[in-house]
């Protein structure tokens, strides 16, 4: 297995992350040695905070059940008696403007339900990650955007709501990035000044092979552009 720790002190140090990257894994089966999820959460998003904040677990398909929209995204069939509440919470959707119906089919989902999703720091993975979720800054998560294009991947355009799509987009595309839809930004804590870029895990390596090349150009080109600005400026 690769050197994850090394992996994610890349990443902390090369984008001044404040929050530790998250490492998300589907399987068939739940994976030995790894903990069940301990109590209840509102929404799949959440687990990206507890991970990023240290924990190192895993969810089977009900631990979903209280977010309707991530049971949809993650292709997670809500139980019988549960079933009206992704239609509750799209038309309040549709109702208050936020979305159109028509926009539903068209939101990428994982293409088989997982029956475990292991969860955990970066550094501290217990399995090969499908996909690396990293949180940071415009200006630092830009440098990943960059690194991946120079690794020949093809970054989607910057995805919008629901903020849970980046997973199953990355794991089409390679790369993904989402702005943070509200729903995310309440129940992860993330700041207004913070976003999301997902790295399907086969692509990790690759992506990290240009990052240092990608820090040391914008190092350059910083020196270059404020040069240029101090000789062109009157």
């Amino acid at each position: 297995m690769r050197d994850y720790a090394k992996i994610e002190k890349q990443l902390t140090d090369a984008l001044r992350l404040t929050r530790r990257p998250v490492a998300i894994a589907f399987r068939e089966a739940a994976p030995v040695g790894v903990e069940p999820l301990n109590g209840t959460q509102p929404s799949s998003c959440s687990f990206w905070r507890l991970a990023s904040g240290g924990r190192v677990f895993y969810t089977v398909p009900s631990d979903h059940y209280n977010c309707p929209v991530g049971s949809y995204t993650h292709n997670i069939p809500l139980p019988k008696e549960r079933e009206t509440e992704l239609t509750t919470a799209l038309s309040l959707m549709v109702n208050v403007g936020y979305l159109k119906m028509e926009e539903v089919p068209g939101i990428p989902r994982l293409q088989t339900t997982p029956a475990a999703a292991i969860y955990a720091p970066l550094g501290l993975t217990p399995i090969d990650p499908d996909a690396v979720l990293v949180s940071g800054t415009p200006a630092k998560l830009m440098l990943l955007h960059e690194a991946a294009t120079r690794a020949a991947k093809k970054p989607l355009p910057l995805l919008g709501r629901p903020t849970c799509m980046a997973i199953p987009a990355a794991l089409s595309t390679g790369v993904a990035s989402s702005l943070g839809c509200i729903g995310n930004r309440v129940y992860t804590g993330i700041t207004d000044d913070e976003f999301y870029t997902v790295i399907a895990g086969r692509d990790l390596d690759e992506v990290m092979a240009q990052l240092d090349t990608i820090v040391t150009a914008n190092a350059a080109l910083t020196e270059y552009h404020t040069a240029r600005r101090a000789m062109a400026t009157t």
